[in-house]
């Protein structure tokens, strides 16, 4: 397995238990990288080191590599030509944020599958492996010379006891005009005002917000400028290699 295929399966899990109406229906290229599989929160699942190597398994999934995504064949004729340049633009995928994908027909029920994979195939997967027969199992038993004893019988396990009911969480506590607040889909926002710094529209002055209405761009986040991490608006330092982040 390789990042790909980590990449497509945490997709399908967070989708499951997050998110399970995206399944059935497409949805924004920005709610994967923003919402559904970002990369702060996904990177030790993902076993990606870099931010760099999050937005190269990204671009491969948008692609249509391996079928996992269906998307408009412009966008992923665009990125295939993007990775097969030689120096590829990692962040090509974030001009078509506001296009729509949706998942495979057949990919969440391939994502439980265990990947079988011979030596040499270069990490295409093959169909999961299927129990021998019972007769083949039978003439595959090591013959000891002695009579065969009946084995002993297995106790069921027994079941699980129900879970305790949870106590009602407790009501969220006040957000003032000055915090950044968090949407019940797990989206934080913040507060307008000025200009975007992609694109130079003007914001909604004062409202709470995520994306720029002109361009589409995240504007919680940034991207630090030596190794390319994404940090929250209004931290000094990158959590990856310590630089200034501005």
């Amino acid at each position: 397995m390789d990042e790909l295929d980590r990449m497509y399966r945490r997709l399908v899990q967070n989708l499951r238990t997050g998110f399970p109406d995206l399944l059935g229906r497409p949805f924004e290229v920005a709610e994967l990288y923003t919402t559904v599989i970002p990369y702060r929160h996904n990177r030790r699942e993902l076993e990606l080191e870099t931010n760099q190597d999050y937005e190269h398994a990204l671009l491969r999934l948008l692609s249509g590599e391996r079928g996992y995504l269906i998307g408009d064949p412009q966008m992923q004729t665009d990125l295939r030509a993007e990775l097969d340049a030689p120096n590829p633009d990692l962040t090509k995928f974030r001009a078509y944020a506001t296009t729509m994908v949706s998942v495979a027909p057949d990919g969440a029920r391939a994502a439980d599958a265990p990947v079988v994979r011979r030596p040499g195939s270069g990490g295409a997967p093959e169909a999961p492996a299927s129990p021998p027969a019972p007769a083949q199992a039978m003439a595959e038993r090591p013959t000891l010379g002695v009579p065969d004893q009946a084995e002993p019988r297995q106790q069921p396990a027994a079941r699980p006891a129900a879970p305790a009911a949870l106590p009602p969480p407790a009501p969220p506590p006040a957000v003032t005009a000055s915090q950044t607040t968090t949407s019940a889909i797990g989206q934080r926002s913040i507060v307008a005002s000025g200009n975007c710094r992609y694109c130079g529209g003007a914001l909604p002055d004062g409202r709470n917000i995520t994306f720029c209405p002109h361009c589409g761009q995240n504007l919680t986040v940034a991207n630090c400028p030596a190794c390319g991490t994404e940090l929250d608006v209004g931290w000094k330092f990158c959590t990856t290699c310590g630089r200034a982040a501005s």
